[in-house]
Formats: C-alpha cells, sequence, structure tokens
C-alpha cells in the first residue's frame, strides 16, 4: 500500500504537468491565430490543425472559443491585479518605493506576454459583453491602485501636487506600450526596461529633495509654501 501511494502521486503530477504544457500550447497558438485572423476568422479547428491534434482532442482541454478567449483575457487582466496588491499592502510606507514596485509588477506582465496583451486590445470589440465588463472593470481597478500610490506620494510630499488620475494614466501608458515594441529573447533585458521605466515613473513626478516637507500633512506643506512666499518677498523687495 505504502509503496503504490508514491506511484500515484508521481501520476497524478505528471498529468497535471502535461495538462499544463498542452494547455500552455494552446494558449500560444490561439493568441498567435486570433492575432492574425481575429477572433471571428479563427476556428477550433484551426488551432487543433496548429497543434497537429485532432478537434475532438482539443476538447478534452477547452469546450469553445468564447472559453478559450475568456481564458486568455482573464490571466491578462486578472493576473497584475493580485501582484499589485502585493506591493501596495508593504508595510513599507514610503510611496517612491511603492511607485517603482508597481511600475516594475506592470512592465514584467508586458515583457512576459506582450502578444496576448496586444490580442486582448485588438479583440476589444468583439469580446462578448461578459468579457468587456470583467477587462472594463480590471482597467478601472489597476488605474485605482496607481492613481492611489500617486495621490499617497502627493499628500506626504514626496511627489510634486498632481492630478493623481492623470499621471497615473500617464504612467500605465508607458507601461501599457512595452507590449507593442518589447519582444522576448531579443536585444532588451527585462529587468532592465522594468528598472529603466520604474526610474522614469518617479523621476516624472517626485519633488526635488529641497522641495521635500520635512514632515507628512497639511503643516509640513504649509510650511513649504511659506519658504517659497518668502523667496518671492525677498525678489519683489529687490
Amino acid at each position: 500500500m505504502s509503496a503504490s501511494a508514491p506511484r500515484r502521486s508521481g501520476g497524478a503530477r505528471a498529468n497535471t504537468a502535461r495538462r499544463e504544457l498542452v494547455e500552455n500550447e494552446i494558449y500560444e497558438h490561439a493568441t498567435r491565430l486570433f492575432a492574425e485572423r481575429g477572433f471571428a476568422g479563427t476556428s477550433l479547428q484551426d488551432i487543433a490543425d496548429a497543434l497537429g491534434i485532432t478537434r475532438p482532442a482539443l476538447y478534452y482541454y477547452v469546450r469553445s472559443k468564447d472559453e478559450l478567449l475568456a481564458k486568455l483575457v482573464s490571466e491578462v487582466t486578472e493576473g497584475p491585479l493580485a501582484d499589485l496588491a502585493e506591493v501596495v499592502e508593504r508595510t513599507d510606507p514610503d510611496p517612491v518605493r511603492k511607485l517603482r514596485g508597481v511600475v516594475s509588477v506592470l512592465v514584467a506582465r508586458q515583457t512576459r506576454q506582450p502578444e496576448r496583451f496586444r490580442l486582448l486590445i485588438r479583440s476589444e470589440a468583439e469580446l462578448p459583453a461578459e468579457l468587456t465588463a470583467a477587462y472594463t472593470a480590471s482597467r478601472r481597478s489597476v488605474l485605482a491602485v496607481v492613481s492611489g500610490v500617486i495621490d499617497e506620494g502627493v499628500r506626504a510630499g514626496r511627489f510634486r501636487p498632481v492630478d493623481p488620475r492623470l499621471a497615473a494614466l500617464g504612467v500605465l501608458g508607458m507601461c501599457n506600450w512595452v507590449a507593442w515594441w518589447f519582444h522576448p529573447g531579443g536585444r532588451d533585458d527585462p529587468a532592465v526596461v522594468a528598472e529603466g521605466l520604474a526610474d522614469m515613473a518617479v523621476g516624472a513626478l517626485q519633488r526635488a529633495d529641497d522641495r521635500v516637507p520635512d514632515g507628512d500633512g497639511p503643516a509640513a506643506a504649509l510650511k513649504l509654501l511659506r519658504q517659497d512666499l518668502d523667496h518671492l518677498e525677498r525678489l519683489l523687495d529687490e
């Protein structure tokens, strides 16, 4: 009995690993075909032919084209939210480090699977209503997370007094554009890209060191404002 249990466990793990391998291959071929022919112009038979299997064999892994697209969409839209939540919920209170972490998460997603993100953008008009709603909700959630981090930085005096939502849209646009020019295995290293774009995001928003309040809250911001007013009065008196 004890000798047979490990064999069953090992067999189950092997079956699970094989299924994941085949499913990933299905996703890759489906992504390519959807991008080349459009969602409406691609059939399950096309995907089965690309895999070199029969259509009945494909049904073992996916029941319909809509289900396949739903899995691709959910992977692209839901994946970043968990990673972003982990970044913003850390005990580290520094909004600069949080923004760097947010940008790193978003860019890493784009560099790992740029084709799937491009597919989502190109197929947006063809998405079923429920997928469109899920995609819209996900985008709003991501925007809220990034806006929240920027707002936190503004309130702490670490970032310039910008509109958090507008600044977040700029940061997201920069990160999302990676999917259109990054090529896995190409000349650009994903870690270098993520670090460089994080530097740019922080550089666009961060106050100069001599403009950072020496405390949190309105009192510290007013102190900095009074210093500016004193400087302006001196210039006017000259």
